[in-house]
């Protein structure tokens, strides 16, 4: 198995310059990473860098806290859409689920859904914000609405994925869904233990590090 391939090479930090996206993008199609995952801002930039290759442009939507309106989550998704992302990763209201008004957190995920229909799909839950119970209803209401991943974090807020948050997760949605970890993967030994965890996608700035094994 190669670890590139498993990899979204991130770069979210808001003083990324084009020079940095151009960089990301060229280390995706040297390492052969799945994806780079980038602002919406740069998509269509990315998406011309990337031409030609295997290598997906995934983006965030709400991010990184979830609390846009649904309408907003759509229309930033149709953009990003438009503007050539093959995935969408999406925050979820995580207000909303703490309220418990779960009909609010499904409607947002559908209505994202629905905006991204050929589109991989993978809702960002925030596990560090969640008690363990709430991160099962989380997934639950994804997997019912649509979505074709769970992700455990931003990486913006609290502390990122932990192996016991992805066994969690693999846990409690369907077979033909997958989770994705995020935050915190700095090392060849954390990818080892998500993935071992139940992981198919690692979400990484050190994806370079993590391929190299060191």
């Amino acid at each position: 198995m190669n670890p590139a391939k498993l990899i979204d090479h991130t770069l979210l930090k808001s003083a990324a310059s084009q020079a940095d996206i151009e960089r990301l993008c060229a280390e995706a199609k040297q390492y052969g990473f799945c994806s780079v995952c980038i602002n919406p801002y740069w998509v269509a930039f990315a998406k011309k860098q990337l031409q030609g290759t295997d290598v997906k442009v995934c983006t965030v939507i709400g991010f990184p806290l979830g609390a846009n309106t649904t309408a907003v989550k759509v229309t930033e998704t149709k953009e990003a859409v438009a503007n050539g992302a093959d995935e969408i990763d999406m925050v979820i209201n995580v207000g909303a689920l703490k309220s418990g008004d779960y009909a609010t957190v499904e409607t947002d995920i559908q209505a994202v859904r629905q905006a991204c229909e050929k589109q991989v799909l993978k809702v960002i839950i925030e596990t560090s914000q969640l008690t363990d119970e709430e991160k099962v209803t989380a997934c639950k209401l994804s997997a019912k609405a649509g979505a074709d991943f769970v992700k455990t974090s931003t990486g913006f807020i609290g502390a990122g994925a932990t192996a016991e948050d992805v066994a969690l997760m693999r846990r409690c949605i369907p077979a033909h869904m997958q989770v994705k970890a995020s935050g915190g993967i700095r090392s060849r030994a954390d990818f080892d233990a998500m993935v071992a965890a139940g992981a198919t996608r690692i979400g990484a700035s050190s994806g370079i590090k993590i391929v190299e094994g060191k």
